[in-house]
């Protein structure tokens, strides 16, 4: 399912537009990229939760010439599924 998607079957359950419904997937989006720009951990209930994760700086390969480069440190997004989502994954 893409975004396309998504917004249609999220219109069809709240019987309201497609315009509406982009919007507030679109709303809802925003807000947690916000959150975790701050370093936030948004989290909801049985669903799960969105943290920021550190990654070390490490040494890494160039795949073409098997040299030797350096990786620097990030951050990047993290998602851990709660008890209800995996209850509902793995029925």
């Amino acid at each position: 399912m893409n975004k396309g998607e998504f917004v249609e079957a999220l219109a069809d359950r709240l019987d309201v537009s497609r315009a509406q419904a982009d919007r507030a997937l679109s709303a809802v989006l925003d807000i947690i990229a916000e959150q975790l720009g701050k370093g936030e951990k948004v989290a909801f209930t049985g669903f799960g939760s969105f943290e920021v994760s550190e990654r070390a700086a490490r040494t890494g390969r160039n795949p073409q010439t098997g040299a030797a480069i350096e990786i620097a440190a990030s951050s990047v997004p993290k998602f851990t599924a709660g008890a209800t989502l995996k209850a509902a994954v793995n029925k």
